[in-house]
């Protein structure tokens, strides 16, 4: 197979190892910056090309977005999906898990158990949606954060109504949660690979901080799943369309809460805790579903310019 990966930086460890595992098995890879890329859409002869040559002949996509990048990168995606190329996260699904709104909507309509979550934009309107919140702490993250970063813990409703103030008068999107005192700084990413969980970690937030992620400073080790945590991690990445995610659990009183799904999910972290060879599975899933497909309706074979 000819395998392409959209990353912004090569050196990044999940772009590594997915260059690594894709050769190990012997399929031939490219890392494309999407920032790089730029497109020709006409009826028939839409094309894309990257620093000045054609991109032909690509079996299979896999998409490394950043939050930076999504509109551009997701653009390039749809081109390639557009020209043929199977990705096991199309773009429409990558733009689904990026926006956290959109996101635990699409999974709340599906019965999914979730923090309480409530949205509203006209500041006359605060008290009350706090009101439907209930008592503080508070959660209040920007809709389109990663990592950590626009995520803060309000413990009165004055110091909510603050950041809120704060986060409007920067024109920002953002949600309020529930907090989930019992979780105790700790959670579950569930990583998704096709139709099962390939491997799991709990993840501890620093003594004083309440957000888990490795790159807030968090620690993490090999989690022992739960069959309801692991139906909920496959049936949430399956309801975005996601063939590979990061799917966060949160373990409460009231059972397994989903807390957000990850459309590009680091493998440095999770391979490092679990020892297990994430970037192996991805690749397993493009040869597997490269089977599944016609040889009809593969892209036209040329010569690889990319």
């Amino acid at each position: 197979m000819k395998i392409a990966i959209l990353s912004r930086n090569t050196r990044l460890y999940s772009t590594k190892r997915l260059v690594e595992a894709a050769r190990e098995r012997g399929h031939v890879v490219r890392v494309l910056d999407p920032l790089r890329c730029y497109v020709r859409v006409a009826p028939g002869a839409s094309s894309i090309r990257y620093k000045g040559r054609e991109v032909r002949d690509i079996d299979a996509v896999i998409p490394r977005i950043g939050t930076t990048s999504t509109f551009y990168g997701t653009a390039v995606l749809r081109q390639l999906e557009m020209m043929g190329v199977y990705t096991p996260n199309p773009s429409d699904a990558v733009l689904r898990a990026r926006d956290k709104l959109r996101c635990l909507q699409i999974l709340a309509a599906q019965g999914i158990d979730m923090p309480v979550t409530v949205f509203g934009d006209n500041p006359d309107d605060a008290d009350d949606v706090l009101a439907l919140l209930g008592d503080p702490p508070h959660v209040i993250k920007l809709n389109e954060g990663s990592q950590g970063t626009g995520v803060v813990l309000a413990e009165k409703r004055a110091a909510s109504q603050s950041v809120i103030e704060a986060f409007r008068g920067l024109y920002a999107n953002f949600l309020v949660q529930e907090f989930i005192a019992e979780a105790k700084g700790s959670d579950l990413r569930c990583f998704v690979v096709g139709k099962k969980v390939v491997a799991a970690m709990q993840r501890d937030a620093t003594p004083g901080d309440f957000r888990a992620n490795l790159h807030r400073g968090g620690t993490a080790m090999a989690a022992t799943l739960s069959v309801e945590e692991k139906r909920i991690a496959v049936r949430a990445a399956g309801a975005l369309g996601l063939g590979i995610a990061g799917v966060d659990l949160l373990r409460s009183k009231r059972g397994p809460l989903l807390l957000e799904v990850n459309a590009s999910p680091g493998l440095e972290g999770i391979e490092a805790a679990t020892g297990v060879d994430v970037a192996g599975a991805v690749v397993e899933l493009l040869e597997a579903q490269a089977r599944e497909v016609p040889a009809e309706t593969r892209p036209h074979r040329k010569p690889v310019r990319a």
